[in-house]
């Protein structure tokens, strides 16, 4: 699960303005705030450098330790949110005892949630945030959906009003502390985060100034009802299973089929949509072997490739893109595992259809019939855990704003959904409307919200640089929010000295603070997209234009 909706940072202090004249009330007296269906558990002052996350939390929820020895005195008060007699939603919300830069940031949840983000509770903090976290509800790690049989007033605090309800509840007790509401408000995630930040714009428009959606899992129920055709594409035929000796293999002939199309052979697809790979390419000519594909095979992958459609032949998301197939972050992680039914697309789409579609904790993926799946999930959690509405006047003319970003590697969620989703946006408001609030990055060579052979680290939670929007896309976001100023090009970096990105490792690891970074590139706002000058380091992002 360590790699499934992580954001993978670590803090670096920031120089934000303190909220001019901020004089907190006694962090204790907060345990007697009246805040709806809420009791407050604890409300501590805890003194600078001294907190430590809860030992049963999970290490990548929690990041390295000495991240905490870095966070100035703050407040935390921690709260349990019963809105219906079957909720239990946990809630902390921490504020800086000096230094608040007048802004609250509500955090966004992996998976299926169930746990508590303290490393970016800890990374607010260190900015000058006050923040908020949840666990939506439920205790279990993230690719656990075991708690939502025969609940669904919890698949409804995990689908959105958990975090509606951390977002009111954070800021009346920001309110309460400090006196003063926030100014600002913004929502930052990636996932199932970037689902739960879609749903914040569309179905609570009045909770966030700027939102930052990365990699939206917001087409919940179809994508996960393409977990189940990739599950069946790959194992209901035992000989159509691709094992993880086979990955480097497909990715090395995709390279070679199409790495040169964008103008520079680096292991990098700028846009692997120009890239037709056909799998029959490498079929077996004589045995069988990890270099090459037999025909099962090669016919599995392709329909990885096309992605589920129904039995009229109807998309009902879209497929993988070729590229994405190699690294710690790659196909043998989300979609074939090391072994058949080991994957994290398999463990997800059977805890959603055993545990909430059908509510049956031996349901038989085998056994399932697309169609049929597809519509009972529709039915039953589409207005739930969907956040795709493509209408969202209500937070447009508020003056909110919103980014999304897809790396183009990405093995968990297809890139194709988030460009479908921002282009559904632009056909129904109309592109000016659409322009005057939402962009779209997509992000060559990156993996699912991080790691992959290309640059990956932009800023998606302010770090590093932080106050340089030109490298930070969310500086770019409160920019655009605070001063009006539309995002343009950012550039995106991948460190020498980082840790690979999408691994516990990697979540745990404070930000090297002058790390050279060995590759820079351009992202463009879509359907821009980086071309090759020609000429030039093709590891500088000088040598490229958008286009």
């Amino acid at each position: 699960m360590s790699k499934f909706a992580i954001v993978f940072f670590a803090a670096t202090v920031s120089a934000f303005s303190p909220a001019a004249n901020a004089a907190p009330q006694p962090c204790d007296q907060l345990a007697q705030l009246a805040l709806p269906n809420t009791k407050i558990i604890s409300a501590q002052s805890i003194a600078a450098g001294t907190f430590s996350p809860p030992q049963a939390a999970s290490p990548w929820l929690t990041g390295n330790p000495s991240l905490y020895k870095q966070l100035p005195a703050f407040c935390r008060v921690t709260a349990e949110d019963k809105p219906t007699p079957d909720s239990d939603i946990k809630l902390e919300i921490w504020m800086p005892a000096t230094g608040w830069n007048g802004k609250f940031r509500g955090q966004g949840n992996g998976g299926f949630a169930g746990e508590i983000d303290y490393r970016s509770l800890a990374v607010a903090i260190l900015q000058g945030y006050a923040s908020a976290a949840t666990d939506t509800g439920h205790a279990a790690n993230g690719t656990d959906a075991t708690w939502a049989l025969g609940h669904p007033e919890k698949i409804i605090d995990f689908g959105h009003r958990a975090i509606h309800e951390m977002t009111s509840l954070g800021k009346a007790t920001v309110k309460a502390f400090y006196g003063d509401a926030p100014k600002h408000s913004y929502f930052a995630n990636c996932s199932n985060g970037g689902r739960q930040a879609l749903m914040e714009a569309q179905r609570y428009p009045e909770d966030y100034d700027g939102i930052l959606a990365g990699a939206p899992a917001n087409y919940w129920t179809h994508l996960l009802s393409s977990a189940l055709w990739d599950a069946q594409a790959t194992t209901l035929d035992p000989a159509s299973y691709i094992p993880s000796s086979k990955i480097p293999a497909i990715a090395h002939a995709v390279l070679a089929a199409c790495d040169a199309k964008d103008g520079v052979k680096d292991g990098i697809l700028n846009d692997p949509r120009q890239c037709h790979f056909d799998p029959a390419t490498i079929l077996c000519k004589q045995a069988n072997s990890d270099s090459c594909l037999t025909k099962p095979q090669a016919t599995a992958l392709k329909k990885l490739y096309e992605g589920a459609h129904d039995s009229k032949g109807k998309q009902i998301f879209p497929g993988f893109v070729p590229g994405a197939e190699e690294g710690e972050g790659g196909w043998d992680l989300w979609i074939t595992g090391n072994e058949p039914g080991k994957a994290l697309l398999f463990a997800f789409g059977n805890g959603f259809f055993g545990n909430m579609v059908y509510e049956q904790a031996d349901w038989n993926y085998k056994k399932a019939k697309l169609d049929e799946a597809v519509a009972a999930a529709d039915q039953k959690f589409a207005a739930v855990l969907n956040s795709a509405d493509p209408n969202m006047k209500a937070f447009q003319s508020r003056g909110g704003k919103l980014i999304l970003y897809h790396g183009w590697s990405d093995a968990a969620i297809s890139p194709l959904n988030s460009i479908n989703y921002y282009e559904s946006v632009q056909a129904t408001m109309g592109k000016q409307q659409a322009d005057s609030f939402v962009r779209l990055y997509m992000v060559p060579g990156m993996q699912h919200c991080a790691g992959g052979p290309g640059p990956d680290d932009f800023g998606q939670l302010g770090i590093p640089p932080v106050n340089d929007p030109q490298h930070n896309i969310y500086q770019a976001l409160e920019q655009w929010t605070e001063k009006g100023t539309p995002p343009t090009t950012v550039i995106a970096s991948k460190l020498e000295a980082e840790t690979p990105a999408g691994s516990v490792q990697a979540a745990s690891a404070p930000a090297p603070q002058a790390a050279k970074p060995k590759m820079t590139r351009p992202l463009c706002p879509h359907p821009q997209k980086a071309k090759y000058k020609g000429q030039g380091d093709p590891n500088e992002a000088s040598s490229f234009t958008c286009q």
